[in-house]
């Protein structure tokens, strides 16, 4: 008799941004595009908007990698893609007021998942990314700039190559954990 097999770790990319300050809807646009590629059971892509306080409660459910993308001002020129690994709290500047329930950046975000599994035991996210793009124009309108909708396509790339580098990392851990694992997996070596 098998046993049943081990769970993959789950992955949540997250948009984040108000689509009526034109470049701030970067991550919501790039969230609808990857929605469109066909993607492993074990990946969940959401659009938050400007929901952070819902984003917090939902990284409960358990997580081990969170992927968030987002307009990310750092003085680049506009259309520039970052990536940014976050190890701890305040790695990404805050932009706005910290409990703003409409307006959280991902740092205020990330600060209230950690007071909230303090409170219930929950565990964050392994590992948490930002996949940011520098801005050309965050004022009142709907839609994307020019260098910042051309980036869109490449930062979706860059979320499915980290997909797949995260994918390769656990294959490597199973593989190692030896043939126990693979049996357990219904492989055998």
């Amino acid at each position: 008799m098998n046993a049943p097999a081990q769970e993959r770790p789950r992955t949540l990319v997250a948009g984040i941004g108000n689509i009526f300050l034109g470049d701030d809807g970067f991550g919501v646009e790039t969230v609808r595009a990857l929605s469109s590629h066909r993607l492993p059971n074990h990946l969940e892509v959401v659009d938050i908007g400007v929901r952070g306080v819902h984003l917090a409660y939902q990284l409960l459910d358990g997580y081990d990698t969170l992927v968030l993308i987002d307009a990310t001002e750092r003085g680049g020129t506009p259309g520039t893609l970052y990536l940014i690994e976050v190890d701890e709290p305040g790695a990404v500047e805050p932009q706005n007021a910290l409990l703003d329930g409409h307006r959280m950046t991902p740092d205020a975000v990330l600060a209230l998942l950690g007071t909230l599994c303090a409170g219930t035991g929950a565990v964050p996210p392994r590992r948490t990314l930002v996949v940011g793009c520098e801005p050309d124009n965050v004022d009142e309108g709907i839609g994307l700039s020019t260098p910042v909708a051309a980036a869109v396509p490449q930062a979706v790339r860059m979320v499915l190559d980290l997909v797949r580098e995260e994918d390769h990392g656990a294959a490597a851990q199973r593989a190692a954990a030896g043939p126990a694992m693979n049996r357990a997996e219904g492989t055998h070596p």
